[in-house]
């Protein structure tokens, strides 16, 4: 039996249209703006349905997940002054596929523009805001759409 995670509440709250930090649903799951903005930006990707890890999926899921990851990525290319993407998938502390999201940009402070970005002050970072981020967030659901 697999425990409901903080993932399965944010899936659940995705459905319900009660959860203002998503930005689209895809193929395979939503995206969702982090709850913590570290790098401006930053999204998750959650599997809808919710699966404990990649390997959980099909060869044709787990496809469309890592594509759909990577279609997220090209927006935030398209709609921010990002040099690159960083993507992680973990799970360990919330045993339930998901993966980070984060665009990198040439204006990160020297000192942290090549770290990992759990090595950043997530406590200094601030919460999504729709006042702060709903316009990125709106500009990032149009790139979405675009075929």
């Amino acid at each position: 039996m697999t425990l409901p995670t903080a993932i399965h509440g944010m899936v659940d709250r995705c459905r319900a249209a009660d959860y203002p930090a998503v930005v689209a649903r895809l193929r395979s799951g939503w995206v969702v703006m982090g709850e913590r903005q570290v790098l401006s930006g930053y999204c998750l990707l959650l599997p809808d349905p919710v699966v404990p890890h990649l390997n959980a999926l099909s060869a044709e899921s787990r496809g469309e997940f890592l594509a759909d990851m990577a279609l997220v990525g090209d927006a935030l290319l398209a709609v921010t002054a990002a040099l690159r993407i960083n993507y992680a998938i973990f799970g360990n502390v919330e045993p339930a596929l998901h993966a980070h999201i984060f665009p990198r940009r040439p204006e990160e402070p020297e000192a942290t523009r090549t770290a990992q970005p759990w090595a950043l002050d997530w406590s200094a970072a601030p919460s999504y805001s729709e006042a702060v981020h709903g316009e990125l967030k709106r500009r990032l659901a149009a790139a979405l759409r675009k075929p």
